[in-house]
């Protein structure tokens, strides 16, 4: 009965590391939801200015084919 002490520890590390995945996962698709695309990590300022090149020149291809 004294080899399955290590088993009474392991449903409270269970359940901790349950949660945190939870909580990663409903900061991932909060996110997704309110933005509409995942969140994008490590993103500075150079991602930043290519993000708006890329919309402005994705705006200015629709305004000229229509």
């Amino acid at each position: 009965m004294a080899r399955f002490i290590w088993l009474e520890a392991m449903l409270p590390l269970g359940i901790i590391a349950g949660m945190l995945c939870v909580m990663g996962n409903a900061q991932y698709y909060i996110h997704k939801a309110a933005h509409g695309r995942p969140k994008h990590i490590g993103n500075d300022m150079w991602d930043v200015a290519m993000e708006r090149r890329d919309k402005k020149i994705m705006e200015e291809y629709s305004a000229a084919s229509n």
